[in-house]
């Protein structure tokens, strides 16, 4: 019988990661998805996903979202346009999201799944828009005030 130093692939990482400090590629996912998105993310992490979870913090936020040249609205105008053509829906509705943190408009992601219509193909730029409106719509759609009752007037 083989004795394995690996972990069982559902229990929970031990540090949630093998990273041991925060780094610039940590630092960039935050800042483009938000606290709460990594936080999850970190949380759901397991022995078996951690050198994931560490390969795109590294690979993807570190070595390529962090990189200068590019803003992060060119970035994220290119991710969207990328992940509608390769028909990744769930990744493409958390870069539509994540566009109110990168400066990407509206008006930028209607370009760039034009640009898709184009250059892979209707089907792909349809189902982009079709998962953008709703997004797209909540994000410019002010919170409701709450509910305060009127003076003098029990709740």
């Amino acid at each position: 019988m083989q004795v394995s130093s690996e972990p069982e692939p559902d229990a929970p990482a031990e540090t949630g990661s093998s990273l041991t400090t925060p780094s610039v590629g940590e630092a960039m996912r935050r800042r483009v998805l938000g606290d709460a998105h990594v936080d999850r993310a970190q949380a759901a992490m397991t022995g078996f996903d951690a050198p994931f979870q560490d390969l795109i913090t590294v690979a993807a936020w570190e070595q390529v979202w962090a990189r200068p040249g590019w803003s992060l609205r060119e970035r994220s105008m290119v991710t969207i346009a990328l992940l509608a053509a390769l028909g990744h829906e769930e990744e493409l509705a958390m870069h539509l999201s994540a566009s109110a943190n990168t400066g990407a408009s509206a008006d930028d992601i209607r370009e760039a799944l034009l640009h898709v219509a184009i250059y892979a193909g209707v089907p792909a730029a349809n189902t982009a828009f079709r998962i953008a409106r709703p997004i797209l719509a909540a994000m410019a759609t002010p919170p409701s005030p709450e509910l305060k009752p009127s003076p003098g007037l029990k709740p």
